[in-house]
């Protein structure tokens, strides 16, 4: 594979998400800002919306390793049009807990008891729920539920919803929700990356696995890169992937803007194939004179 041919440890540029290849471009500092915030209050409900590929779960999951695990317990649920007895249950089970869903009032006590046992051992709870824009409105009203729990004046429980942006549209205009929306002490839409964060982030994905400066980019080739990504993280790496492969076997060291028009042209052909021509019906079948 390309990592070979350029001399790297590892593929940078690869779908999934991996915390050592996290970027701190311009929209996720304030991300981390407003989490820190957030955290800081030890309450309600953080929101951090963005596009698909926009980065939300390697931002938490960087978060995750900056949090001490001896003070913060991190519960995590990635949902699937949940509805509110399958979120007590996903929740509860987030944190290790078995619980009898059929028994709400019983399964909301063993979530509590735990939630105090944390407190009492000065540990703070995080539950981060993604994909939320998924969530039923009375899945989303248990979690606000949950968020009630207290021991004595302090909280016991703050939540982070991950979600696409139409979720934000959800909270801000569904009346059904005003009481969670009160509760909402940090809300952030993850921005796309403009073309000088795009080259940016090429170069710090590229200087994790080893890159020396071999292959270079070409301004033109950067912007061709940000055009067909539209800045969106997943999709610089999906585009740079392809890229270093085409590099690899035409063995291309500096890119040029016309080197990622192929590219691209070869990745809409293959998401648009042109559509095989239909074989013809019995009676359409010509006969022999």
């Amino acid at each position: 594979m390309y990592e070979e041919y350029y001399g790297f440890s590892e593929r940078p540029f690869q779908l999934t998400p991996d915390p050592a290849f996290y970027y701190e471009s311009v929209t996720h500092k304030k991300a981390l800002s407003y989490l820190g915030y957030g955290l800081n209050q030890g309450e309600g409900f953080v929101v951090i919306t963005g596009e698909v590929g926009s980065g939300k779960s390697t931002l938490v999951a960087h978060l995750k390793q900056k949090l001490d695990s001896d003070r913060m317990t991190v519960g995590e649920v990635v949902t699937s049009a949940l509805g509110s007895d399958e979120m007590i249950g996903m929740a509860a089970h987030s944190f290790g807990l078995q619980v009898d869903t059929s028994d709400k009032a019983s399964a909301l006590a063993e979530i509590e008891n735990f939630l105090q046992d944390e407190a009492r051992a000065g540990r703070k709870v995080l539950l981060v729920v993604d994909e939320a824009q998924n969530l039923t409105v009375g899945a989303l009203e248990e979690l606000r539920m949950l968020s009630n729990f207290h021991l004595g004046a302090q909280p016991l429980l703050q939540m982070l919803l991950l979600g696409q942006p139409e979720f934000r549209q959800l909270l801000t205009e569904w009346d059904q929700l005003e009481q969670l929306r009160q509760r909402v002490i940090a809300m952030h839409h993850l921005a796309p990356m403009d073309p000088n964060e795009v080259e940016a982030y090429l170069i710090h994905r590229l200087s994790v696995v080893g890159w020396r400066g071999r292959p270079r980019f070409s301004t033109e080739a950067i912007a061709a890169m940000h055009r067909w990504s539209r800045g969106i993280p997943r999709m610089v790496n999906q585009i740079a992937g392809r890229v270093m492969l085409h590099g690899s076997i035409e063995e291309i060291d500096a890119f040029t803007g016309a080197d990622v028009e192929a590219v691209i042209e070869d990745l809409e052909n293959d998401m648009n194939p042109v559509p095989r021509a239909t074989a013809p019906r019995a009676d359409d079948t010509p006969r022999a004179a």
